[in-house]
């Protein structure tokens, strides 16, 4: 079954977020995932929405995603997210047929 990595982001220090960014693409193209969005401004349906940026990613399963969280790559890059922001993180998984 696809997992989602859903990360709700609220950013405080915008030149470090930018630092994270700009090596994502290199450590993220070597795993098997898929960005599906990101959403700064959310339109609300309902309630309050507790984060700036909202980001969806699609893996084919938890292990692949996994893969990527784990990895040191991305842990020695996901240091700079945490430096410049406060994220909420979680593992969705989807309902495929």
């Amino acid at each position: 079954m696809s997992s989602y990595f859903i990360a709700l982001i609220d950013i405080h220090d915008p030149q470090r977020y930018e630092q994270y960014l700009a090596g994502f693409d290199e450590v993220f193209e070597n795993y098997n995932g898929e960005v599906i969005a990101v959403e700064d401004n959310p339109r609300i349906l309902e309630g309050n929405w507790p984060a700036g940026r909202t980001v969806v990613i699609k893996f084919p399963d938890d292990s692949e995603l996994r893969k990527w969280y784990d990895s040191d790559e991305y842990q020695t890059l996901a240091e700079r997210r945490k430096e410049a922001s406060i994220a909420n993180i979680a593992i969705i998984t989807g309902m495929d047929e």
